[in-house]
């Protein structure tokens, strides 16, 4: 039994239950069926007795009949017997025994020699110390035909029953199952790595099985976007960090060939330094953004100034390159639901993009306004600008529009970490920009607290 699958168990199990309902269905039914006959006899002696009863009669010391009695009606027998239980009218049944008490009223069976009979007796009074009995006698009902036909009916009931029981519990077993069967398919495909896009694909339901179904198939998306984020990670951390680590080695190199003084090893190890602080901030920027993606780095929102967030940024901007100063526009009290570790990463990356390809002697304007329900924040600079057919391409990691001015000093993840962000908060930002113009990269957000996913 335990090597059976759970179609054929569950089959096995409706089977067993179909027979054992339908033959205590019929077991009953006997039962009931015999005790109707026998009640249906009674009833129809006592109603029968009662009926003749106004028949009989007493004049000048004789009985008389009325014209319409009968002494045998429908194999009822009428019997009328005196006081003392003599027998004055009337003829019993060959197999009737004599002797039996009188009760009155009172319908019972009493046995005869060789069957069985039903008696009721009625005193029928002609004075106050006169009268005569009047008994009713019939065969007792043979129950034997009425449970051979219902034991036939067993006999075709029955495998009818555990036919059709055993055909639907396996049709309803399959239809129930199918969609496990699917689950099982999904989940190897998945587990020998053929197809992590795999999806179940149930229709929508309440029922256990669409329910496991759905949870399934989060679970594969969830597996998928991991392993496509561990994919993705390894494969920018490996192209960015090839660059520092061959400069690294590089250096090492000629500073163990050719330095000769303690300037040549310090210049060296500068170099050094700088390019492990940018591995160790590629890194670092990587990892957080996994993080966010995988969620495993939850976001700590709560009701914030907003406003005075965005001040004290711009107000702690150490000197920007190129003589560019900031200049802001902020709307006061704006206040917004967000994680403010993460609006400072927004913030400062827009900030620190438009430093970095922004003019010489050039400016960055900074703005903040509450729009009806949403917070919109601003960062605009006079720079180079975004060639109209590179506007798609800023959001992807590691992309840099010019490489020859940002290489240096950015790794090309603050644009995909700002969109990122935004997203996390509900929110969008877009990019307005002309070549030779500059750009202005606008946030929008809602203030309130959204609801959880």
């Amino acid at each position: 039994m335990k090597r059976l699958s759970v179609k054929l168990k569950l089959t096995i199990w409706i089977t067993l239950l179909m027979l054992l309902v339908v033959a205590l269905v019929l077991g009953f039914m006997m039962m009931l069926s015999s005790s109707v006959v026998s009640g249906h006899t009674y009833d129809q002696l006592t109603i029968t007795v009662r009926e003749n009863l106004s028949g009989i009669s007493r004049e000048n010391g004789a009985l008389t009949f009325s014209e319409d009695f009968s002494f045998n009606q429908g194999g009822i027998y009428i019997l009328v017997y005196s006081d003392a239980g003599a027998l004055l009218a009337g003829q019993p049944p060959l197999a009737f025994a004599e002797g039996e008490t009188f009760e009155n009223g009172a319908a019972r069976a009493v046995e005869g020699r060789g069957s069985d009979f039903y008696i009721v007796d009625f005193w029928l009074p002609f004075g106050w110390e006169d009268g005569v009995w009047v008994r009713g006698v019939t065969a007792a009902p043979d129950t034997a035909d009425v449970l051979d036909e219902l034991a036939v009916i067993a006999l075709l009931v029955l495998p009818l029953a555990a036919i059709v029981g055993g055909l639907g519990a396996y049709l309803l077993a399959r239809s129930t199952f199918r969609p496990i069967d699917r689950i099982i398919r999904a989940a190897g495909a998945i587990s020998e790595g053929r197809d992590l896009s795999q999806r179940i694909g149930l229709p929508p339901g309440r029922d256990e099985i669409s329910r496991l179904g759905q949870a399934f198939d989060n679970m594969f998306a969830r597996l998928e976007a991991s392993f496509e984020a561990e994919k993705q990670f390894t494969s920018d951390a490996s192209h960015e960090l090839r660059t520092p680590v061959a400069v690294i080695l590089a250096q090492c190199e000629d500073a163990r060939r050719g330095a000769q003084t303690t300037e040549q090893y310090a210049e060296a190890i500068d170099v050094i330094e700088r390019q492990a602080g940018r591995m160790s901030s590629l890194i670092a920027q990587l990892l957080q953004m996994t993080r966010l993606e995988q969620g495993t780095q939850r976001a700590a929102f709560e009701q914030a100034d907003l406003s005075g967030l965005v001040e004290v940024i711009c107000a702690e901007q150490p000197q920007l390159p190129r003589g560019i100063t900031i200049q802001t526009d902020i709307q006061p009290d704006v206040e917004a639901w967000f994680d403010v570790t993460l609006m400072s990463r927004l913030l400062q990356n827009l900030i620190n993009n438009a430093a970095r390809y922004g003019r010489e002697n050039g400016h960055i304007w900074v703005s903040l306004r509450h729009v009806e329900h949403d917070a919109v924040l601003s960062v605009r600079d006079d720079g180079i600008g975004i060639p109209a057919d590179r506007l798609d391409k800023i959001w992807k990691r590691f992309y840099q529009v010019e490489a020859s001015r940002g290489a240096a000093n950015g790794a090309g993840l603050g644009l995909p970490m700002v969109r990122q962000i935004a997203a996390l908060h509900g929110g969008t930002v877009t990019v307005d920009s002309r070549e030779g113009e500059g750009s202005c990269f606008t946030l929008r957000f809602p203030t309130e607290r959204q609801a959880e996913k």
